[in-house]
């Protein structure tokens, strides 16, 4: 039996297979008609233990959209929240349908899904990546810049999950990637690391600095998160104090290209991360990002399962 092909961090991808990707999602988004019935007659496992509006709804419409079907799987409603193994569950699930989208808390559960499945599974979010985020946020700024080779983004927050998928799939666009965290918030240095491995290839660079106001001066776009992610709730006002100074406000904007975009992967919280007048002012491009997730992931299923058939 074939390996299937995997995509949990991004980093499965070569430069030409992103670029191809990206292409395709273009491509599907202008004319949708032209891939009405690509899926017919397959099916995706969607495994949620968060909950989520845009990863649940993007993936499937999607599916629908491409003439399959998707089942919604809450961590309560199967087996796996009853104790039923990680790997008992892919083996199950892999023999019941051709691919598996998992949104979870740990990567490693993600990663044991894949080493388990027979067929390709997705990383929906981790703690450590969220990789189909970027595809659309890559879509995004194409769309509004054409190439993206030599434009810089600059990030200001948490170095988390997002952070480290925007380090990986910029870099492999040939994009430089600046990034401003608290201290004791910064990226982990082997994701760091690898990014620069990536850009270096296109002559770009990578900074990770503490000074938001450094990291974003010359930025083409300019992207932030929220400071406590879902299973840090505990943590918010200990963040709020650690973030103060790390909002993206008019003022930070200022210091990044006139033409300057900003993004956020939503939800947002108005006032902390982000000031309400940079999240719906004429700079962001939220809903236009969030829209791309629908047709950046219905190439990436595209892309998954033409190797499948290949």
């Amino acid at each position: 039996m074939t390996t299937p092909r995997h995509f949990l961090t991004g980093d499965e991808l070569s430069v030409s297979e992103q670029a191809r990707l990206l292409t395709l999602a273009h491509d599907i988004k202008a004319r949708p008609e032209r891939y009405r019935r690509r899926l017919e007659g397959r099916t995706l496992a969607m495994i949620f233990q968060k909950k989520s509006t845009r990863t649940r709804v993007s993936f499937e419409a999607g599916m629908f959209q491409l003439g399959g079907h998707a089942l919604f799987l809450g961590a309560d409603d199967i087996q796996i929240g009853r104790g039923e193994t990680i790997s008992d569950t892919a083996r199950v699930l892999s023999r019941y349908v051709d691919l598996i989208m998992a949104r979870v808390y740990a990567h490693a559960d993600v990663e044991e899904l894949a080493a388990t499945s027979r067929v390709p599974v997705i990383n929906g979010l981790s703690d450590l990546h969220h990789p189909c985020q970027v595809l659309a946020d890559l879509q995004t700024m194409a769309e509004r810049f054409g190439s993206l080779h030599g434009r810089r983004l600059a990030y200001i927050g948490d170095g988390n999950n997002m952070a480290h998928s925007l380090l990986l799939g910029c870099a492999r666009a040939g994009m430089s990637v600046s990034v401003a965290t608290p201290s004791g918030y910064e990226c982990q240095a082997a994701i760091v690391g690898r990014a620069r491995a990536l850009a270096s290839a296109f002559g770009q660079t990578i900074v990770t600095s503490h000074d938001p106001a450094a990291t974003v001066k010359g930025a083409d776009a300019v992207y932030t998160d929220v400071w406590a992610s879902m299973g840090q709730e505990d943590e918010h006002a200990r963040r709020l104090r650690d973030f103060a100074g790390f909002q993206v406000d008019a003022a930070l904007m200022a210091h990044a290209q006139p033409d300057a975009i900003f993004l956020h992967c939503l939800p947002a919280h108005r006032g902390e991360e982000v000031s309400a007048e940079v999240c719906d002012g004429p700079q962001s491009v939220i809903f236009d990002e969030a829209e791309n997730r629908l047709h950046a992931q219905k190439a990436l299923l595209l892309l998954l399962l033409e190797e499948v058939d290949s």
